[in-house]
């Protein structure tokens, strides 16, 4: 899978020391989904069986524990994942992810 943008996480665990804890597993999601081929809902299910599909193509995935959100767009034909959101259980209340 191609991957926009590893830049977007990367400002979120840098952007407070108190969120360094999410780049182990934040970047072991992203390595492991580099290597993925989710053509399908249903493949991201068997790889992620936490992760929540939602409409218009969204996925939330349980980072660290589930203690963050990932909320990803994703273009399945093209195998394109588009990073949408990442941020604390707290911080993904206040978001819309069909719309984020």
């Amino acid at each position: 899978m191609r991957i926009i943008a590893l830049s977007t996480l990367k400002a979120f665990w840098e952007s407070n020391p108190k969120y360094s804890d999410a780049k182990e597993s934040t970047m072991a999601w992203y390595r492991h989904a580099l290597q993925a081929d989710w053509d399908t809902p249903d493949k991201i299910k068997s790889d992620f069986g936490n992760s929540s599909i939602l409409k218009d193509s969204r996925v939330v995935f349980n980072i660290s524990g589930n203690k963050y959100r990932l909320i990803v767009w994703m273009n399945y034909d093209y195998r394109v994942i588009y990073i949408r959101f990442l941020g604390t259980h707290k911080q993904y209340d206040k978001v819309d992810a069909q719309t984020i």
